[in-house]
């Protein structure tokens, strides 16, 4: 009875595999718990975030501890990658501190780390040669010549600078063929690519050590112009078909800082217009904008029409949004297929195998017993194993493989179907069934 159930695992893997992906991945920001929840189920393919210390955003919730590998193990089981920031510039009496927190990202299963200090990247590269590097955008990487410099030094990944036309991205992607991460949504910097010392000039908060006061957003004046440095946020989502063209494989959101219905609205339109939808641009303005957005990096249209500063008018619009945009990630979305196949003999355990196309997890139960009555049926059966509410996976296919005169009870049909969803959920997180 053996050979059904394989030929059962090999017609889901014949199948197209389960992926949230479909196009250049949507990466979003994700400054603590809400915000990760609003991310993973409104549908990105990976996320990012800091751990306590050595990122850009320090004043946002971040992770560490024992929530961190909760949190990883969460989204590998979803199949949403984590890249974690480990991008402030470090001191020389930091060296050690700033190893642990890499030692830590790393051991929780990290699928990259986003860096900005090549001291940080040397240690990488040497203490975890397996786990990917990415460019920080603080590095400023701008043309090919400055991509093949950091492949020297072990990146494998891009964050293309903000200031770049699409022409531009598209050279570079012509020149080098590497992975070109572009920012799609959020904040701009006045200085290049954040490289900027007004805040730790003024208050001793450096935004290269994760702590930028923002004074670019207050009242400066030039020639009677007033918030002379606020620059209105970048958005290219209705853009994202040309930047797939151009050669992006990373659509990434800014927004650490941000609540989560802002992630939910970012994420959601960015995946409408991945998929050629219009997307819904007016809630994505009303829940957090600056008056605004701006595109004139990208367009080469760089002007006054791309300054802009929060009005109370831009605060209020939120009000309006925020319920919505928050049902969109009230609940758990059930987005993986699982195919199921049950074997019943006589004198045998019964079993169940559970398979997402890639990972196979079998299940061991009571044995099944002779049925006064009726014997178990193919559709009561599957009517078990499909209860896979609270979980992210939905039955697809289900087999069963029962000698003549054969039943199991209900309370032991949906014993055997949470073994087996717990022992592929293991599976995919890189766990023991």
């Amino acid at each position: 009875m053996e050979a059904p159930i394989w030929a059962v695992i090999q017609r889901k893997r014949m199948k197209q595999p389960y992926e949230r992906s479909n196009g250049p991945e949507i990466l979003a920001p994700v400054g603590g718990a809400e915000q990760l929840l609003a991310a993973v189920r409104c549908g990105t393919d990976a996320v990012y975030f800091g751990l306590q210390g050595f990122n850009a955003r320090r004043n946002a919730e971040n992770f560490g501890g024992d929530d961190l590998q909760e949190r990883v193990d969460y989204c590998h089981e979803r199949g949403v990658k984590v890249y974690i920031t480990v991008n402030t510039l470090v001191f020389d009496t930091e060296l050690s501190q700033v190893k642990e927190t890499v030692d830590t990202a790393c051991r929780a299963g990290a699928d990259g780390l986003i860096v900005q200090d090549l001291a940080v990247a040397a240690y990488c590269r040497s203490a975890w040669p397996d786990t990917r590097l990415f460019t920080s955008t603080q590095m400023a990487v701008h043309n090919a010549e400055g991509i093949r410099l950091m492949q020297d030094f072990g990146f494998s990944r891009f964050v293309v600078a903000r200031e770049l036309t699409l022409a531009e991205m598209r050279a570079i992607h012509e020149e080098t063929g590497v992975e070109l991460e572009v920012f799609v949504h959020g904040a701009h910097c006045m200085s290049v690519s954040g490289n900027c010392y007004l805040s730790a000039m003024i208050g001793g908060r450096s935004g290269n050590r994760g702590l930028c006061a923002q004074p670019c957003r207050l009242e400066c004046t030039v020639n009677g112009r007033e918030h002379a440095l606020s620059l209105k946020d970048l958005s290219y989502v209705e853009h994202i078909p040309a930047l797939a063209a151009a050669g992006a494989k990373s659509l990434k959101i800014e927004g650490r800082m941000k609540r989560a219905e802002y992630v939910a609205a970012a994420v959601t339109a960015c995946r409408a217009a991945r998929a050629g939808k219009k997307p819904d641009m007016e809630t994505l303005r009303a829940v957090f904008s600056r008056s605004g957005f701006t595109d004139g990096y990208l367009t080469g249209k760089r002007d006054l029409s791309m300054y802009g500063t929060r009005t109370k008018e831009d605060v209020t619009a939120a009000a309006g949004v925020l319920k919505e945009l928050a049902r969109l990630y009230e609940k758990e979305p059930q987005t993986i297929p699982v195919d199921m196949a049950l074997y019943l003999q006589p004198g045998e355990p019964a079993q169940l195998t559970v398979t997402d196309g890639i990972r196979t997890a079998v299940a061991a139960g009571a044995e099944p017993q002779e049925a006064r009555t009726t014997p178990l049926s193919a559709q009561f059966a599957r009517e078990a194993m499909a209860k896979t509410g609270g979980t992210p996976y939905y039955l697809e296919d289900f087999s069963l493989f029962a000698a003549d005169g054969l039943t199991l009870p209900r309370g032991q049909l949906n014993d055997l179907r949470r073994q087996g969803l717990e022992a592929l959920r293991k599976l995919r997180i890189g766990g023991e069934a």
